[in-house]
């Protein structure tokens, strides 16, 4: 392919370069994206980019937000930690290749990567939203923009649909329908619309579907946990020390520490799959975990062992037909960008269940620098193993072509 072999020339003298899969990229979403594709029921109501008076810069607006969505962090990859910041960015000024893919390509190129898997970045912060209906039809407006968005570098960029789970009759149709679009998996958000959370029966068709459709299954960070505040109004990310004990609710300590939190939303649901029995039920499934990094995994699947071998019998918990940490290692997908601990314990984890992700074009991506990353972190590892996490296992699991 033409745009693959521009790749392969950038680095062909450097023997031990990997082109790398990003099995964790973005987009940002175009001002105008959701008020052309969005139905037209909801188009009055369509979030849009305009200027946020109270901090300047411009931000997306969302019916039912209590505060805009600032953009200065949705495309700062390339930036030095002192130039982050939340206002004063406009949207001519981001990425162009985060709504462009003419722009993409030389991007990846600059990278080192040969193929990305695209999440949102607003419709993440969208899963958040209580209007059930309004969610789903922003969800479908991402959906039909990004079609066309993937579609012009077919080989280089592939689309994971996003999913809001009103019911299992709805969501399998969805996940049908984002299969015919030619997407390789979904993103759920964090909760379903169901007083009847994943775990439950109500719930296994869909993931019986999954399984039949061979599409996998995305947990992303921030479609749920701390990014309710986006609903409840308070500024979790601001520099001010917070007391009260109806602030220590939202989260202990200064505004900082809220990040940690993402990482915390994804845990409790992949627990929730491997003690609430859907992985042993459907034995198939495969969940990606995306953006919550991996380090913490040896750790977190040694504790629920413990918890499973220590304490199942007097808290009335039935016997699994294997460990949990033996669950996680076959049904679970880390994804992760800059996460020395992940690459130093691999083979505390399953190597084959590891993707590399570059996050780009958002503040935490390791673009234009990632190989540079990568040749940092991965000196433990063997050529195999680094071919399996930085190519081959998003390349098999999404059933695609790499070079």
């Amino acid at each position: 392919m033409a745009t693959q072999e521009l790749t392969r020339d950038a680095v062909k003298d450097e023997a031990d370069t990997i082109l790398a899969v990003s099995s964790d990229s973005h987009i940002t979403e175009p001002p105008e994206m959701y008020l052309d594709f969005i139905d037209p029921e909801f188009r009055d109501r369509a979030p849009y980019v305009a200027v946020d008076d109270d901090k300047g810069g411009e931000a997306f607006f969302v019916d039912g937000f209590a505060r805009p969505i600032a953009l200065g962090l949705l495309a700062a990859a390339g930036k030095q930690p002192h130039e982050l910041k939340l206002t004063d960015e406009k949207f001519s000024d981001l990425h162009r290749s985060g709504w462009d893919p003419a722009y993409r390509v030389a991007d990846q190129d600059r990278d080192g990567v040969q193929a990305e898997f695209i999440y949102p970045t607003v419709g993440m912060l969208l899963c958040n939203h209580p209007d059930a209906q309004y969610k789903n039809a922003c969800s479908w407006a991402y959906n039909r923009w990004l079609e066309t968005y993937v579609g012009a570098v077919p080989d280089r960029l592939y689309g994971l649909g996003q999913i809001i789970m009103i019911s299992p009759e709805q969501a399998i149709a969805d996940l049908r329908k984002i299969k015919d679009m030619g997407f390789k998996g979904a993103m759920l958000a964090s909760e379903p619309e169901t007083d009847d959370d994943y775990d439950q029966p109500l719930w296994d068709p869909f993931w019986a579907a999954a399984v039949e459709m061979e599409m996998p299954i995305s947990f992303h960070v921030l479609t749920g946990g701390m990014t309710k505040s986006f609903i409840e109004g308070n500024n979790v990310l601001s520099g001010v020390q917070r007391t009260g004990k109806a602030l220590r609710e939202a989260g202990r300590g200064p505004g900082i520490t809220r990040s940690f939190n993402i990482v915390r939303n994804c845990q409790d649901i992949l627990a929730m799959f491997i003690f609430g029995r859907v992985f042993e039920r459907h034995p198939d499934l495969k969940v990606v975990c995306v953006e919550a990094d991996a380090g913490w995994a040896p750790h977190y699947m040694y504790r629920m062992d413990h918890q499973y071998k220590r304490h199942r019998h007097w808290s009335g918990f039935r016997d699994l037909s294997k460990l949990p940490s033996e669950f996680f290692r076959e049904n679970i997908y880390l994804t992760f960008q800059d996460d020395f601990t992940a690459f130093e314990f691999v083979s505390y984890m399953n190597p084959r269940r590891l993707m590399w992700a570059s996050d780009f074009p958002h503040s935490d991506s390791t673009w234009p620098w990632s190989q540079d990353v990568i040749a940092a972190q991965t000196g433990n590892l063997s050529q195999q193993e680094k071919e399996w996490i930085l190519r081959d296992n998003c390349a098999e699991l999404y059933q695609i072509d790499v070079i």
